[in-house]
């Protein structure tokens, strides 16, 4: 029962830092802190800070399709605010780690612009 309340405390401590880091990245980035828990709107928001189009936010809501939707807004996240594609793969992979330092760090919101890079030959 120990370690129930104990797992229990750690996970709602690191809801709530998730929840603050995210807020923060939607204010850097200009938009409403409140609209990161807000449920679907909320991706909608994302896909507009990433640089997509509004129903990108939406593919997260369909199986499969969300994967790659994540991917890429995680990648287009990262390059809005100036970091790079492996950034951009730390908060697929690691986000308990790259949301709070991206939303706490000093990283500015670069714009639509820088998270859609041009190609490069």
């Amino acid at each position: 029962m120990i370690a129930f309340g104990l797992i229990f405390l750690v996970s709602m401590l690191v809801s709530l830092v998730m929840i603050a880091a995210v807020w923060k990245i939607y204010t850097k980035a200009g938009e409403p802190g409140w609209a990161s828990i807000v449920p679907v709107y909320n991706s909608i928001v994302l896909a507009k800070i990433a640089g997509k189009e509004p129903w990108w936010g939406l593919l997260l809501y369909v199986p499969f399709i969300n994967l790659v939707a994540m991917v890429i807004l995680c990648i287009g996240l990262a390059h809005a605010f100036g970091k790079d594609t492996l950034w951009g793969l730390g908060l697929i992979f690691f986000g308990f780690i790259f949301f709070p330092l991206l939303g706490f760090g000093s990283a500015t919101y670069q714009g639509e612009r820088a998270a859609t890079p041009s190609p490069s030959f």
